[in-house]
């Protein structure tokens, strides 16, 4: 039998049709892209590569954007092929690297391709699983990095979610590799339900309706919103005297009644969605409170057997400083969280659990979306919106067609039901509309780095490495998109001069009429002085500078809440961003003039904030544009109206209407240029500034290295020059293991939710010698931002101290219970994930440090660092 024949008949099941095609491509030599929804086999491709490359004696590297699924793809491949025949790279873990088999995280597959790795001979295939992945706005660059950096002899089998522009990124990869095939499929491998979830006021029985219907044959094109939801969900408007108020007849279901359906109506196994840790903890409580048990004593036999398996490594103190005890009732009850505040261990029992149909319903944040294989028959959505560490933001269709992805186990059930539950802030509308989309646009977030740049000049001509710029995906899509921006621009221009002309009056200035127009209205609503406060800050536009009490300030946006509208501003004097409202003005505010704001917007960036305060600075003052409207304004305005000369032609109207227009594509004009600036500079002269600023600081020399520019080569961190700038500062020189790992715990961890725009102290320091030197670093710091800026990069994240306490009591041997000893923020699962960054950083100084000893106390650090939980994440069973 053939390769292909021998592959289809090891399987128990008749391939589909795109993935017969996807194996097409492959024999005839292509690299292919899949996209496909979650659960459809897209794996079934990666397998026949893998055959292919093992029937010809050639290697495959499997890569995935996280630790926990190349573990996972490690287990299921060696199950496969034999422990002998796979190996695993992670950073964690590194078993059989040499394997023709090997699974890894795409940063390790980066990092070889950079050092030249010997590992790369005999590569005939790599699997880039999760490639949507390449639009993440820290991690993203390296997929495209490894894409344009391959070898051309490999053939590249690339995994997606289903994205809308699946075409455009298979055609951007042909032309970095050669030919490649787009295999799409949209059709899930289960039939998915959407279902809308309400509570009634009054009512105990929760009421589960479809969000859509449909009519005719039952085609994707006749479904349309359930006009029961609608009616269900229309808001009673009333009055008072706050002005108009939304009466609900509706409620929020509750959690446990929820579980309660969905179990009366068959609906579990099923996953709830809420984008909370603290959420997913108390909804577990909340139903183990209320007495809810969804397992039988084999059940609950099979569950304590997973559950001391996975944590047989943990002592009995960390297993009950990690709360053990509450966790293994609510998991032999059958109900679970997942989320990254917990463990490694105790995940990856509730998986095998869930997986195993033991547990029935698990409550998990939208990490358990990418990737991890968890199928249930049903998914709960509580709230459509989740926060961004700003605002509270509309889920994308993208992210709702991932978590949904998870309803419907192949094999086991015939539908998978997706239930968006009712809540206030949402309508059934915005939940419909949600729905029928299906994903987005895959964007690039690709730019240049310090770590990229140094290997650049370190692998390639200068030459070279501007075209492999030009090859990402970024550059690609930028170079398309200036060819529409452009046609849009000759269609704006075009239309503004036709209305241009139409505009003219050759009795006057139309547009000077029509201010005094607009004026006398103005005048003439003007009831107090709040509503003529009000209008006048309607009127003022992004970028206009007003006159305030404190001196100037300038506007950044608008804010629209509760009918109140408010100017985000940056107040000159007071250097801070503030909320002006019309209570905060005696009379309409007077603009004194106008900045184009930077780009792109980041008010919560000191740096954007430092320029637009440069920017005001060199702005010459004009006299107000603004003026109080007194009792006799609406006379004189009518009389300057009476006597314009626009108001003796005969055809003044059409040009009014025309002089409306004329403002309407002038600020089109503007945005379109705008963004055509922002897209015409290439990548290359991103990298030039780059280099520039490299130079300067002595990593590069000409096109060359120098020691220190080989040192920032490999160091992979966010951070990576701050770091090389503090071992060159001799800064980790000197100390202790304990400080050492505290130390350099500044440069990966960050807060969650903290915008700080600076370096904030931790809760206490734990030694005087951590203090000194973490504020010697942010000195560092600041001067690097300043020649970024100055350079106009990216600034470099501040380093934050936040995790120093912890890791310096862990490196010291306390234990577990020590170190979390009374604090609520951090959790087993932080602390671990936090310590383990800081543990591949310790080990990355090790290899690069000149100064032996501090190399020593590094890789001594990363050796304190690795022991109890945080050495039992590492570990994998094959």
């Amino acid at each position: 039998m053939t390769d292909r024949a021998t592959f289809e008949a090891e399987h128990d099941f008749a391939l589909d049709a795109f993935q017969v095609e996807a194996l097409d491509a492959l024999d005839a030599g292509n690299s292919v892209l899949v996209a496909a929804p979650t659960g459809s086999g897209k794996t079934v491709v990666a397998e026949y590569a893998i055959q292919r490359a093992l029937g010809a004696g050639g290697k495959v590297f499997y890569t995935t954007p996280l630790k926990a699924l190349s573990n996972q793809k490690f287990g299921d491949f060696v199950r496969r092929y034999s422990a002998g025949r796979v190996g695993l790279l992670t950073g964690d873990n590194s078993i059989n690297g040499e394997a023709p088999v090997v699974v890894m995280t795409t940063e390790v597959l980066r990092n070889m391709i950079y050092a030249g790795s010997p590992t790369l001979a005999g590569l005939r295939y790599v699997v880039l699983d999760e490639v949507h992945y390449l639009q993440d706005r820290y991690r993203g660059p390296v997929w495209e990095e490894v894409i344009v950096h391959l070898p051309l002899e490999v053939d590249l089998v690339c995994l997606s979610a289903t994205v809308s522009n699946a075409e455009e990124v298979a055609e951007w990869i042909a032309t970095v590799r050669g030919a490649t095939t787009a295999v799409i499929e949209r059709r899930r491998p289960v039939a998915l339900h959407d279902l809308y979830l309400v509570g009634e006021r009054g009512h105990d029985e929760l009421v589960l309706l479809p969000t859509f219907v449909v009519d005719g044959d039952g085609s994707d094109g006749d479904k349309r919103p359930n006009p029961e939801a609608v009616r269900m969900d229309r808001r009673v408007g009333s009055s008072s005297r706050h002005g108009p108020r939304v009466r609900m007849r509706l409620r929020t279901p509750g959690r446990v009644e929820v579980l309660d359906l969905l179990a009366d109506e068959d609906l579990l196994p099923a996953i709830t969605f809420i984008f909370s840790r603290a959420g997913c903890d108390q909804a577990v409580q909340t139903c183990l409170g209320a007495g809810l048990r969804l397992t039988n004593s084999d059940e609950r036999a099979e569950i304590r057997r997973i559950a001391e398996a996975h944590t047989q490594s943990l002592s009995d103190d960390d297993l009950d400083v990690l709360g053990y005890g509450p966790w293994i009732a609510g998991l032999e009850a059958g109900i679970a969280a997942h989320h990254a505040g917990m463990v490694p261990a105790m995940k990856e029992a509730v998986e095998e659990a869930f997986a195993g149909g033991l547990v029935k319903m698990v409550y998990a944040t939208e990490t358990l979306a990418l990737g991890i294989n968890m199928p249930a028959r049903s998914v709960v959505i509580e709230k459509l919106t989740k926060f961004t560490g700003e605002r509270h933001d509309l889920l994308t269709p993208g992210e709702y067609t991932q978590l949904t992805g998870r309803a419907g186990r192949r094999g086991i059930d015939d539908v998978g039901y997706a239930v968006v539950c009712w809540n206030p802030f949402v309508t059934f509308e915005q939940v419909a509309a949600l729905a029928a989309r299906e994903s987005d646009a895959l964007r690039s977030a690709f730019r240049p780095t310090y770590n990229m740049a140094v290997n650049l000049v370190r692998s390639y001509t200068p030459e070279r490495a501007r075209e492999l710029l030009n090859l990402s995906f970024a550059q690609f899509h930028a170079d398309r998109e200036v060819v529409v921006l452009e046609r849009d621009l000759a269609r704006t221009r075009e239309q503004l001069e036709r209305y241009r002309e139409l505009a003219t009056s050759t009795y006057g200035d139309a547009g000077e009429f029509r201010r005094l127009r607009t004026a006398l209205d103005e005048a003439r609503r003007g009831r107090s002085r709040a509503r003529s406060v009000e209008r006048a800050l309607a009127r003022v536009r992004p970028g206009d500078v007003l006159a305030v009490p404190s001196g100037r300030a300038v506007v950044l946006a608008h804010d629209q809440r509760r009918n109140r509208l408010r100017l985000v501003a940056l107040d000159e004097a007071r250097r801070h961003v503030v909320r002006l409202g019309a209570d905060d003005f005696s009379a309409p505010p007077a603009v004194v003039g106008h900045i184009d704001l930077p780009q792109p917007f980041a008010p919560r960036s000191p740096a954007y904030r430092r320029a637009v305060l440069d920017a005001l600075r060199q702005l010459r003052a004009r006299p107000p544009s603004a003026s109080k409207f007194d009792d006799g304004e609406v006379e004189r305005v009518e009389a300057e109206l009476a006597a314009h000369p626009v108001a003796r032609d005969p055809d003044r109207e059409a040009r009014l209407r025309a002089s409306f227009a004329v403002d309407r594509f002038e600020r089109e004009l503007a945005r379109l240029e705008r963004r055509a600036r922002g897209r015409n500079e290439s990548l290359a002269r991103q990298l030039e500034r780059v280099v520039d600023l490299l130079e300067r600081r002595r990593y590069i020399d000409g096109w060359s290295l120098t020691d220190a520019g080989e040192m920032l080569a490999d160091l992979y961190v966010e951070t990576d020059l701050l770091v090389a700038e503090a071992v060159r500062s001799g800064l980790l020189d000197g100390l202790a293991v304990p400080a050492f790992a505290a130390v350099a715990s500044c440069f990966t961890y960050e807060r969650r939710g903290l915008d700080s725009g600076g370096v904030l102290p931790p809760i206490h320091w734990p030694a005087r010698v951590v203090a000194d030197r973490v504020r010697a670093i942010e000195r560092v710091w600041h001067d690097l931002v300043a020649a970024e800026e100055d350079a106009r990069l990216p600034t470099t994240r501040p380093p934050d101290p936040g995790f120093t306490p912890y890791i310096y009591a862990w490196a010291s041997g306390e234990p577990l219970a020590a170190v979390l000893e009374d604090e609520d923020e951090l959790t087993g699962g932080d602390f671990v994930r936090n310590t383990k960054q800081c543990i591949d950083l310790l080990h990355q100084i090790a290899d690069v440090a000149p100064n032996p000893a501090t190399a020593a106390v590094a890789r001594a650090a990363a050796d304190a660092c690795s022991r109890g939980v945080v050495a039992a994440a590492g570990a994998v069973a094959a």
